[in-house]
Formats: C-alpha cells, sequence, structure tokens
C-alpha cells in the first residue's frame, strides 16, 4: 500500500511490488475480512430506494455457496463464467465465487444487444452465465447460437419457480453448503476476460491473471489521495462489467476492506448522484469524464450540495482546465486523473498531494509501472518528441493475451514495451501529455493535431454541451479539422454561430487547429463506457464524401 510522502518522487523510488507466489482474487478482497464479523462490505440501494447493507462475512458465506452450486453442474477451474448483471450484490457474489473456483469471469454489460452478447460468449466459450430476468429474453434468442453454453443461473428467478433450463439463484444458495475451499490459484493463473470496447473493430477479450488486481493498486491509491483513509466509502457510476467499475473500484476498495455504494442507473442523471453520495456519504468516486461534464452542465452551489468528498478521480478522456476549475469550486477538492486501457490499467496518474497538477497534463507514471514515449518499433524518444506511449514489461497490471488471438497479442509489444496505440509526448519533468489515438491524429497542412485538446476547447463555448472532431480530407491541406457539436439545451444552430465557434478556438488554440468546418448534431455516437466513438463519424464523413451516402 502506498504511504503519504513529501514528494512524489519519493513515492515513486520507495515503491515495491510484493506478489505473493500463492494469490486468489475471490479470497482476497473477500475472506481475507471475514473475522470481522461486522465489517461492511455492501451498501446497495435498489431502483426503489430500498437499501440493503451486507457484511464481508455474509458476501464470504454466499459466494461459497454459489461456487458449490456451479461446481455441481460441472463447472470447475478455467471455465469461463458470463456475468450479465448491473451493480448489485449478485453481481460481486458472482465475481468473487467464479475467482474462488478457480474459474475465468466475463463480465458483459447489460445495455449489450443481443448480438454483442453473442459475439462475447461465443468468443469467450462460456459454459456458464449468470444473469436476470430482463436479460433472459435477449439469451433465449441466441442459446441455440451458444453450443458451450451449458448452465444459466437466473438471480432474480423466485425461489422454488422452475423455468426451462434456468437455474434458480435462491433455490441453488439454499441447497448448497457456505464452505468451499478456494482454488490453489497462482498470480499468473487467468482469472477474468474483459472485452475492449470497441473504439475501432471488433472488441477483443484481453485475458488478465488474478495479479491483476495487485497491479491495480497503486493506480487506485495515488490518484485518490493515499486511499484507504478512515471513514472512505466509494462510489461510481460506471458499470461493474468495465474494468473502470469492477477493477479501478469494487475490487481494490474490498482488497483494503472499504465498503462500496452499488445503485444501478439506467442513465448517468446528475441530479441523482448528488442525492446519492449525500445521502450514503460518499467520499471517494470514480467519475468518467462525460459524467462530469453533465454534472457541471446540471450547475449546484460550492460544496458539491451537500457531498463529502475526499476523493474524486477520473479517467478515460484527458480533462481540460474548465472542468479541473469546476471541480474545485464544486467540491473543494482537485479532480486527479489517470490513464490506462483494457489491457494495461491505471498506469500513469495524478495526485494533486503530492504531485502539482497541470491542466491538460495525464499526470506522471504510478508507482510501479514504467511508462515512456515509443516508437513503433520499441525505441524510447527524446524528451518531447510524439510517439507511442509504452509500457515495460513485465508488469503485474498487465494482461496475459487476447484471448484465442496469438497474432494480435504479439502486435501489441514491441520489444520489452507494450504498445497503448495511444499518441502522447512526456516533458521535461515527466508529466504526459495526450496528443490521440494514433488513428485519431489529425494531419494538416503539415501539423499533428489531436483531437482531445480541441474538443475540449469546444466544449468551453458557454453554447457547446459536447463536441468530437475527426480529420476529413482536403485537396490541399491532407485534412482539415471538422467538429461535430451539440448544443446546450434551448440553443439554435446557425452559420453565425459556427462561425462565432470557430472564433473561439482559433482565439485559444491556434490558427491550424481551429474547426474548418463544424456541423450540429442532436447526439454523437459513443461506447457503452461512454467514449465519444470518432471512428464512426469519420466513417460516416468519407461515405459521405464518396457519394456513398444518400
Amino acid at each position: 500500500m502506498l504511504t503519504p510522502a513529501s514528494s512524489y518522487e519519493d513515492v515513486y523510488r520507495g515503491f515495491r511490488w510484493q506478489i505473493p507466489g500463492s494469490y486468489n482474487i475471490g479470497y482476497d478482497v473477500c475472506d481475507r475480512h471475514a473475522g470481522d464479523v461486522a465489517k461492511r462490505a455492501l451498501i446497495y440501494e435498489d431502483a426503489a430506494g430500498q437499501i440493503q447493507e451486507y457484511t464481508f462475512g455474509e458476501i464470504m458465506r454466499r459466494s461459497n455457496r454459489l461456487a458449490n452450486a456451479l461446481a455441481a453442474q460441472g463447472l470447475g477451474r478455467g471455465d469461463r463464467i458470463g456475468i450479465l448483471l448491473p451493480q448489485s450484490p449478485e453481481t460481486a457474489i458472482a465475481h468473487v465465487a467464479t475467482y474462488k473456483m478457480g474459474a475465468i469471469a466475463v463480465p458483459l454489460f447489460t445495455l449489450f444487444g443481443a448480438d454483442a452478447l453473442e459475439y462475447r460468449l461465443a468468443h469467450s466459450g462460456a459454459r456458464a452465465l449468470i444473469t436476470d430476468r430482463e436479460n433472459l429474453a435477449k439469451i433465449e434468442t441466441i442459446r441455440d447460437r451458444l453450443p458451450d453454453l451449458a448452465v444459466i443461473v437466473g438471480a432474480d428467478i423466485a425461489k422454488g419457480r422452475r423455468e426451462a433450463g434456468v437455474l434458480a439463484w435462491a433455490a441453488a444458495l439454499e441447497a448448497a453448503s457456505d464452505r468451499f475451499q478456494t482454488a490453489p490459484t497462482g498470480p499468473d493463473d487467468p482469472a477474468l476476460i474483459i472485452y475492449t470496447s470497441g473504439t475501432t473493430g471488433p472488441p477483443k477479450g484481453a485475458l488478465h491473471a488474478h495479479r491483476v488486481l495487485l497491479g491495480h493498486l497503486p493506480g487506485v491509491e495515488l490518484p485518490h489521495e493515499f486511499f484507504p483513509q478512515p471513514g472512505d466509502l466509494f462510489w461510481t457510476p460506471a458499470d461493474w462489467a468495465w474494468i473502470g467499475g469492477l477493477i479501478d473500484v469494487l475490487l481494490p476498495a474490498w482488497h483494503h476492506g472499504v465498503p462500496v455504494l452499488a445503485h444501478r442507473m439506467r442513465k448517468f442523471e446528475p441530479e441523482q448522484a448528488y442525492r446519492l453520495m449525500v445521502r450514503h456519504g460518499v467520499r471517494n468516486v470514480f467519475m468518467p469524464p462525460t459524467a462530469l461534464k453533465l454534472m457541471r452542465q446540471a450547475g449546484g452551489a460550492p460544496g458539491g450540495r451537500g457531498c463529502r468528498l475526499r476523493t474524486l478521480a477520473s479517467g478515460g478522456e484527458t480533462l481540460g482546465e474548465g472542468l479541473l476549475e469546476w471541480g474545485r469550486a464544486a467540491f473543494g477538492l482537485t479532480i486527479n486523473e489517470f490513464y490506462g486501457q483494457t489491457e494495461c490499467n491505471l498506469v500513469v496518474g495524478n495526485c494533486a498531494g503530492v504531485l502539482p497538477v497541470r491542466p491538460g497534463s495525464m499526470g506522471r507514471p504510478i508507482p510501479g509501472h514504467v511508462v515512456e514515449i515509443a516508437s513503433d518499433d520499441g525505441r524510447v524518444l527524446p524528451t518531447g518528441e510524439i510517439g507511442n506511449i509504452g509500457i515495460r514489461r513485465p508488469d503485474p497490471v498487465m494482461f496475459l493475451e487476447y484471448w484465442g488471438d496469438p497474432a494480435t497479442t504479439r502486435a501489441k509489444f514491441a520489444g520489452e514495451w507494450l504498445l497503448t496505440g495511444d499518441l502522447a509526448r512526456k516533458d521535461e519533468e515527466g508529466y504526459l501529455w495526450f496528443v490521440g489515438r494514433a488513428d485519431d491524429v489529425i494531419t494538416s497542412a503539415g501539423y499533428r493535431i489531436g483531437p482531445g485538446e480541441v474538443e475540449e476547447c469546444l466544449t468551453r463555448h458557454p453554447q457547446v454541451a459536447l463536441a468530437a472532431v475527426v480529420g476529413v480530407p482536403d485537396p490541399i491541406r491532407t485534412e482539415i479539422v471538422k467538429a461535430f457539436v451539440v448544443l446546450k439545451g434551448g440553443e439554435v444552430a446557425s452559420d453565425a454561430l459556427a462561425r462565432e465557434i470557430q472564433d473561439f478556438v482559433k482565439a485559444r488554440l491556434a490558427a491550424h487547429e481551429y474547426p474548418r468546418a463544424i456541423e450540429f448534431v442532436d447526439r454523437l455516437p459513443m461506447t457503452a463506457t461512454g467514449k465519444i466513438k470518432r471512428g464512426d463519424l469519420k466513417a460516416s464523413e468519407l461515405r459521405r464524401t464518396s457519394g456513398s451516402e444518400h
């Protein structure tokens, strides 16, 4: 665990990995704390506002029962178990049980359609699925195309009620023993497959080992100002089907014995988020950038409307000065951002307590990780040059492989470096500055323009709610910058407003960076995790200019 020090350099130099020879996530996050019979693990507020609390002992007994019930169905070590549930006690119990068995969890997002679910379940060869009645209808339409799927557990099917081919959760747990011997796993044994969000190309299954949780810990502890501290309570609106909700919040909090708040939000509502944080006394939050922008748009009095947050962290896209200033005014703290990707998460970040936050910067390498700017062939580039964000292997947080895809796994590495596919530069003091995805970078009149900085500037315009920037073909400049802009409610699109927005960016960035074309749209295409799908916008633009879209 990271301990406070006088400087970032002291923290970074003083850190050493401690990876035991035998390690199981399920035991670590649950059974280890169960001896304290009153130790609170989970606070769950359902859609009706009803609140339930669970101790670590209760999570241990229920996960043991589930593990025994699944074992009785012939499931065991190495089997893939899909978990298609929202933030709920059953989701957490299913994860803990799967890890204890030595099986491999496959988290699945409840808003996926049938095609997306079929792809992931078939690709992973899942033998079991734990879901609820709401999602069973989707599964029924594809079940005959999933020959490996032998067991379905219905988490909300009433005790005693039998439905064709579905095992009732309540009945199965009641019939099973609450004692279970955790599988003797090592840190490099596989634990879960998390599918990439599919910003470009088909989703890939990133296979992670049990050690991935230990690898995440410094990247949680530093941005959350030396988490945990007395009284901490963690919450995120990010779904536990994604790495940001599961391994940035739920599992690291439980590793430290810190309670987590669970609540399903079908759609992020800023007012509801404020009320939830106040009602439960939330102290620590991971909030995606899109959610932060919506909260800023909703307004609020200084003090976060009564919120008593100790830490607020964000990741997924670089934050700009505007959001940082809003965070200080609204909550009286600095939003610490962090960076990573599904394959190798939480490797760069900020910690205002020991590291001055520079607006627009991603921060510096998290202790335990060696992060450099590298060329495509794995050479470390000089300070100030733009190149790949590379993480040196071996690293505990790094994925094992892409499931069933050794060629793509090999292509992810150049020598000793994992290349993220994100472009950045490192300054003389070691701060990293995000430029963009390698395939998002715009080349215009000899300049390389990253979309992130332009998008952040656009959203500072008082009439702009959201914006996305892509490069579109131009016969003179190779590409020009085009912006897709969503206006705030009540604002009216016009040519005059487009020119005003162009001048706004030109005055704040540079003449070569301002959007030479602006299109006003009602919404932007986004992944399930809230990232803008610039690839979709660019593909649509190319179809339009080539005359294939009418």
